[in-house]
């Protein structure tokens, strides 16, 4: 089971965005081990565009879980070290492993799988 060798550290630059002020380790089952570096900056889980009420519905049921596996997967986006799919899947086990029951994270899953093409870098 993948998990979380360190903790989020971060502080708020902005009205939603976050600098983490060190590394974040993830030890992942699949993927080995991620680590996000300090500096980098994160908005978390938040959706910046709700153009759908499938989407408004989603980020209520899990708006306020998961900074560290958000984090994370901010991270791939950003990097595209990983395929897009493939960040999905860390998404969902890092936050299995914070401890988000799997209902919600499949939520998250699903969200960035119908939504998160845009946001991806590669």
């Amino acid at each position: 089971m993948s998990r979380f060798t360190t903790t989020l550290k971060t502080e708020q630059i902005g009205k939603w965005t976050h600098v983490l002020l060190a590394d974040l380790v993830l030890a992942d089952d699949d993927e080995q081990v991620i680590t996000v570096p300090a500096g980098f900056s994160t908005d978390f889980a938040s959706i910046r565009v709700l153009h759908n009420a499938f989407l408004f519905v989603l980020f209520a049921l899990v708006s306020g879980y998961g900074n560290y596996a958000a984090t994370i997967h901010d991270f791939l986006y950003t990097t595209g070290q990983v395929s897009r799919k493939a960040a999905d899947a860390v998404l969902y086990r890092a936050l299995r492993a914070e401890g988000v029951a799997r209902w919600r994270a499949w939520l998250f899953w699903a969200g960035v799988r119908v939504g998160g093409v845009k946001q991806y870098i590669a």
